[in-house]
């Protein structure tokens, strides 16, 4: 049977093309269909977002020969500062400190712009002959059989394939048509996303302070400026976001203090509601999902992404493998390869951010002085201190051989 593809890949952010590249490289067909039009992936402005990529991550991206066009505008994480607050107060003495030089394996991570990691990811897959992107292509309707997958787009047009993989988010069109269902919850809190360009360093120092409505973020980027991922409360998130810039900068410089001296917008600000979100099987028939269609997680370890590479390093390990073997790639038994090697870690983040988020986002007296003690002690005790730094860096647990930096 003659197939447009042997995966087809829905979503065209940063995990599908990302996959799509991995397989190509066991020379496998892959198409890409992103239902965003080109123009706007292709965009080169900065607008503020960025991604706190770990070591591992970083290493994937080098075993795909990504990172040597990344890594002259990329913002190495040289330490990690963590301490309780409140607006309009110093943080706590009693805080969390890492620093990279207590690890062997260098910088913790690196902060990424979206600019620069969307249009590497564009001009590799553009540069891949194995690779077919689709830019602006709604699917609308799939179908499984014993022998390939099929899609409908919006246009009519049909495509298919031996494997479907879900890159498309939260709310993927992928699971739900493949009647895979998602347990979860709202927050009831938001994150207002932003950059900042200030008068004092950052030293490569990301600092995250613990206020009563949620975690605040401050992330170093080049060029002397910071990411900021500032959780509060649905409500108070919807006042800030109506607010003209000023009174914005002025609201998070209440919360900052003089962390970074004085400072001013950098690009443009967003606002994205805060839950936590499962799919209760990563794989169905011929169909497997990469990323955020897979868990949606809380920010306050800054994982969600790297949690999605880690899932599209197992996906391209497993396919690869099973390809090499003359397996069908998308048999159940092999896509079963790939849910018990992601299961476990995916599950065991969500529930760590969810505790992380309920322990740290209150103003409780007894809960504050629990959690001080609880990072000086940790950040006192150097085994402990290296142990964190290495989940930090993405370094522990079943690591695929492209999150090693190794090739399949």
């Amino acid at each position: 049977m003659t197939r447009d593809a042997d995966v087809l890949i829905v979503g065209g952010g940063l995990n599908g093309p990302l996959l799509a590249l991995a397989l190509a490289r066991a020379g496998l067909r892959v198409t890409v269909l992103d239902a965003h039009a080109e123009a706007v992936r292709a965009d080169p402005g900065f607008d503020g977002r960025a991604y706190a990529l770990a070591l591992a991550s970083v290493r994937l991206l080098r075993a795909l020969d990504l990172w040597p066009e990344l890594e002259e505008a990329a913002q190495p994480i040289l330490a990690v500062r963590a301490a309780d607050g409140r607006p309009g107060e110093a943080p706590s003495p009693l805080s969390l400190a890492f620093d990279h030089a207590e690890i062997e394996e260098g910088p913790l991570g690196h902060m990424v712009e979206d600019r620069h990691l969307r249009l590497a990811l564009l001009r590799a897959i553009a540069a891949a002959p194995q690779v077919t992107h689709r830019a602006g292509a709604e699917v609308v309707a799939q179908s499984a059989g014993k022998t390939g997958v099929e899609l409908e787009l919006a246009d009519g047009e049909r495509l298919t394939g031996r494997l479907l993989v879900g890159c498309d988010g939260r709310s993927s069109g992928t699971a739900r048509r493949a009647g895979i269902r998602r347990l979860g919850w709202g927050y009831g809190q938001t994150a207002l996303v932003c950059a900042v360009s200030h008068d004092r360093p950052h030293d490569g120092v990301a600092q995250q302070l613990f206020l009563p409505a949620g975690p605040l973020a401050l992330l170093p980027l080049a060029g002397n400026r910071s990411s900021i991922v500032w959780t509060e409360s649905a409500t108070t998130a919807a006042a800030l976001a109506v607010l003209d810039d000023t009174g914005y900068l002025a609201a998070l410089a209440l919360r900052l203090g003089d962390l970074v001296g004085r400072f001013s917008l950098a690009g443009e600000r967003y606002a994205y509601p805060l839950g936590l979100s499962l799919a209760q099987t990563l794989v169905a028939g011929r169909v497997a999902l990469v990323g955020d269609a897979a868990h949606g997680i809380h920010p306050i370890a800054g994982q969600g992404l790297n949690l999605g590479f880690r899932d599209v390093a197992a996906l391209a390990e497993v396919l690869t493998l099973a390809a090499r073997r003359g397996e069908d790639i998308a048999a159940e038994p092999v896509l079963e390869r790939y849910q018990r090697w992601r299961r476990f870690d995916t599950v065991t983040m969500a529930l760590a951010t969810d505790g992380f988020n309920r322990l740290f986002s209150n103003d409780n007296a007894l809960l504050r002085g629990v959690r001080d003690l609880g990072l000086a002690a940790a950040g006192a005790a150097p085994v402990l201190r290296r142990n964190f730094m290495r989940e930090a860096a993405g370094l522990t647990g079943d690591l695929p051989r492209l999150m090693q930096g190794r090739a399949i």
